[in-house]
C-alpha cells in the first residue's frame, strides 16, 4: 500500500497527477492527489462525507477544472481547453448518484440517444449504440417509457444506458448502489461485472467497505488527501486505516480472522469475500 498514491502497476488509462482543488474561496479540498487507474480494473474511492470523493471523480471527468497538477490520459496530459476537455468527456463518462440530476429527455430513447446526438453521429450509428446499451442495462422494453414514470432503479439504469452508448474507455461512477434495494444492487453489479469483463475501466465511489473488498480490485482511501492505495484485500484489511477515514472494518478480514483462530482457514488463505465462499469453505471442511 501506498500513501502516496502511487500509480497502478498497468499502465494507466487515467490519471491526476499532483492534484490541488478548492471550491470558492473555502480551503482547499485536497492538494498534491496523486491517482492512476489502470486500464480494465475496478478502483474503487472510499472515504468520510466531505472528504473529496465526489469532486475527485469530477475531475477526473472534466467536469472540475484543478486548481493546480494535471489529469492525464492515456499517459498524456490533458489541455485545460474547450477541445481538450470536449476529447476527455468523450472517452470517460461521469455518472453521478442521483439519476435525475442527468436525465434531461421526455423519453429513455432520448434520453440514451443524447449523447451520441451531440456527437455528431449519424443515425444509424446512433441507434445501434442506444440498442446496445439499452440491451447491456436489460432495459430494451423501457425505450418508449416516459422517464418521469421509471423508478428510481430504472431511472439509474437508463442514465447509465447513457453514458455507455458514448462508448467511454473508463466510467466513473458516483455511489452506484445508493437507494438501491439488496435485489437492484445484485442486479447492477451484475450488469457493471459484465461491462468489466468486455474491457471496459471502472472507477466507483462508495462508503460500502464490504461491496468495494468484494468487487473492487484497488481501493484508493481519501480524506483530504490518499490515506492509502493498493490491492483491495491489503487496504481494506487494514483496520486503522479504515478508522482514520471514518468507514467501518470490511466484513471479510473479521471473518477470515475468526476462522483461522477456529482452525477453518490456512493461515496463508485468502479471506473470504461473500458468505457463499464462507458457506463453501465450512461445506467443504465437513
Amino acid at each position: 500500500m501506498s500513501p502516496g498514491g502511487a500509480p497502478a502497476t498497468a499502465p494507466a488509462v487515467l490519471a491526476g497527477r499532483d492534484l490541488a482543488f478548492a471550491y470558492d474561496d473555502a480551503d482547499p479540498v485536497f492538494t498534491g492527489l496523486n491517482v492512476a487507474v489502470a486500464a480494465g480494473e475496478v478502483l474503487a474511492v472510499l472515504g468520510p462525507n466531505g472528504g473529496g470523493k465526489t469532486t475527485l471523480l469530477r475531475l477526473l471527468a472534466g467536469s472540475l477544472r484543478p486548481r493546480s497538477g494535471e489529469i492525464l490520459l492515456d499517459g498524456a496530459g490533458v489541455p485545460q481547453s474547450r477541445r481538450g476537455i470536449g476529447g476527455l468527456r468523450r472517452r470517460v463518462q461521469l455518472v453521478f448518484q442521483d439519476p435525475d440530476d442527468q436525465l434531461f429527455s421526455a423519453s429513455v430513447r432520448q434520453d440514451v440517444s443524447f449523447g451520441p446526438l451531440n456527437q455528431g453521429l449519424d443515425t444509424d450509428t446512433v441507434r445501434e449504440r442506444v440498442d446496445w446499451a439499452l440491451d447491456a442495462l436489460d432495459i430494451t422494453g423501457l425505450a418508449g417509457q416516459p422517464t418521469h414514470l421509471l423508478s428510481y432503479g430504472q431511472r439509474k439504469r437508463v442514465v447509465l444506458a447513457g453514458a455507455l452508448a458514448m462508448r467511454p474507455s473508463v466510467l466513473i461512477l458516483d455511489e452506484p448502489t445508493a437507494g438501491l434495494d439488496p435485489a437492484g444492487v445484485e442486479s447492477l453489479l451484475a450488469t457493471l461485472e459484465g461491462l468489466r469483463a468486455s474491457g471496459t475501466t471502472l472507477v466507483v465511489s462508495t462508503h460500502e467497505v464490504d461491496l468495494a473488498y468484494r468487487w473492487a480490485d484497488r481501493a484508493l482511501v481519501i480524506d483530504h488527501g490518499v490515506l492509502g492505495v493498493g490491492p483491495v484485500r491489503q487496504v481494506l484489511g487494514d483496520t486503522a486505516l479504515l478508522s482514520a477515514a471514518r468507514l467501518r472494518p470490511a466484513w471479510g478480514p473479521a471473518v477470515g480472522r475468526a476462522l483461522r483462530t477456529s482452525g477453518l482457514l490456512p493461515d496463508d488463505a485468502p479471506d473470504p469475500r461473500t458468505p457463499e465462499e464462507v458457506a463453501a469453505l465450512l461445506d467443504s471442511d465437513r
